[in-house]
C-alpha cells in the first residue's frame, strides 16, 4: 500500500529518471519538512543542479520556470499553498496559458505547478482556500485535482511529459490516502472523472478530498435503499463531462461536491452543462455543495458547518431523493458515531484506506 503523498513523489522520481530535461524549482526545494514528504528523497535519484533553491520571489520564480520550459527544460514547481501561486498569476496567465497560442504554435510551455490546498486547525482565512476555479477559468492551462495514489502518480507523470502548462492542485487530507500503486513508470490518461462508487439511483461528482466524504455518504446511503454512483472528477481542465451525462441519463439526479466555494465552482459549471445536455433526463433539481460565501474562520469553534461533509450530502441526497426525515438523521446519527467525536478540523481514519 502506498499513501498519496508518496506516490506523487515516486511519480516524480520516475518521470525525472526518464527525461533529464526535468528539473525542479521550490522555495525551500531542499527543505526537511520536503513540501509535505512530496519531494523526499529527490536527491537520491537527480542531480543536485536538477534540484534548485529559489528565493521568497513567486512571480520571479515562475518567471525563470517559464523561460526555462521554452527552452527545452521540463521544470517542476512546488507552492507549499495555493495562496503563494496567487503572486504568480501574473506569470502564469499572461506568459505560460498564451505562449504557445500568440507564438501560432512555434513556442511550448511544458511546465507543472504544484499547489497545495487544505484545511485543519488554525489555517483560517488565508491558508486554507481552494482556488482552482480561478485557474480553469483560463484558456491554455491544463488543471488536475488528484485523489487516489495510482491516480496521483500516473497523473503527475503524465503532467511532466506534457507539453502544456499544467496545474496539479494537492489536498493536504488526501496525501496519506493509502491505495495500490505499481511501481515503475507508469502514466494515467488526462481524461476526466472516474467512477469511484457505482449507483443508479443518484449521480454525485466530487473533487479532490470531497471524494472521500461522497463514498462514504455513498455507502451510508445504502444502509437506506439508496444506490449512488460517485465521480472522482480528477481533471477540472479540460473539463470532460461525457461519463456524467451518461450517468445522469440513468439516475436522473445529479448532486455535486466542491472542494472551494459553492457559488461561482467547479459545481456550477458541471450543473450547467448537465442542465445544457440532459435537462429532458432530469428527475429532480440539481443540487450543488461547496463552501459558503465568507472566509474560513481560524478557530477551531467556528469552524463546525463550515465545510460540507458525508452528513451533509447525505442530508442533501436524501432531500433531493424524498426520503423520510427520520429516515436520513438516522443516517447521519450513524455517521456521526463513526467519528467518535473527533474534532471537525481533523481527518477521519476512515479515509486512509484502503481505496
Amino acid at each position: 500500500m502506498t499513501n498519496t503523498a508518496d506516490a506523487i513523489r515516486d511519480g516524480l522520481t520516475e518521470a525525472a529518471k526518464k527525461d533529464p530535461a526535468v528539473i525542479f524549482l521550490a522555495e525551500g526545494v531542499t527543505d526537511p519538512t520536503a513540501v509535505f514528504g512530496t519531494i523526499k528523497d529527490l536527491p537520491k535519484h537527480v542531480a543536485p543542479e536538477r534540484i534548485i533553491e529559489m528565493p521568497v520571489a513567486e512571480n520571479g520564480l515562475c518567471g525563470v520556470a517559464i523561460g526555462a520550459a521554452m527552452m527545452g527544460k521540463r521544470p517542476v514547481i512546488s507552492f507549499h499553498r495555493v495562496e503563494f501561486a496567487l503572486l504568480a498569476m501574473e506569470q502564469m496567465v499572461n506568459n505560460a496559458a498564451k505562449a504557445h497560442y500568440i507564438s501560432r504554435g512555434r513556442h511550448r510551455v511544458p511546465l507543472v505547478l504544484r499547489l497545495v490546498v487544505g484545511r485543519g486547525w488554525g489555517q483560517g482565512p488565508e491558508h486554507s482556500q481552494s482556488l482552482e476555479t480561478m485557474f480553469a477559468l483560463v484558456p491554455g492551462l491544463k488543471v488536475l485535482m488528484p485523489t487516489y495514489p495510482r491516480d496521483a502518480k500516473g497523473m503527475i507523470i503524465s503532467a511532466v511529459e506534457d507539453d502544456n502548462p499544467v496545474i496539479v492542485i494537492e489536498h493536504r487530507w488526501v496525501h496519506y490516502v493509502q491505495g495500490q500503486v505499481p511501481a515503475g513508470y507508469y502514466t494515467e490518461p488526462l481524461d476526466g472523472p472516474r467512477e469511484v462508487h457505482k449507483g443508479k439511483d443518484l449521480t454525485i461528482v466530487a473533487t479532490s478530498y470531497m471524494t472521500l466524504e461522497a463514498v462514504r455518504a455513498a455507502e451510508q446511503l445504502e444502509t437506506v435503499g439508496v444506490s449512488a454512483a460517485v465521480f472522482d472528477l480528477r481533471v477540472v481542465r479540460p473539463l470532460l463531462l461525457d461519463r456524467i451525462f451518461d450517468s445522469v441519463a440513468k439516475t436522473g439526479r445529479l448532486l455535486t461536491i466542491d472542494t472551494g466555494y459553492r457559488k461561482f465552482g467547479i459545481g456550477a459549471e458541471i450543473v450547467s452543462e448537465v442542465v445544457g445536455n440532459c435537462f429532458a433526463k432530469l428527475k429532480a433539481a440539481p443540487v450543488r455543495i461547496g463552501l459558503p460565501d465568507h472566509p474560513t474562520p481560524s478557530s477551531r469553534g467556528l469552524v463546525p458547518g463550515i465545510y460540507p461533509d458525508a452528513a451533509r450530502i447525505v442530508r442533501e441526497a436524501g432531500a433531493q431523493l424524498g426520503l423520510a426525515h427520520d429516515k436520513i438523521e438516522g443516517a447521519v446519527r450513524e455517521l456521526e458515531a463513526k467519528r467518535k467525536g473527533l474534532p471537525v478540523d481533523v481527518p477521519d481514519p476512515f479515509f486512509k484506506g484502503p481505496f
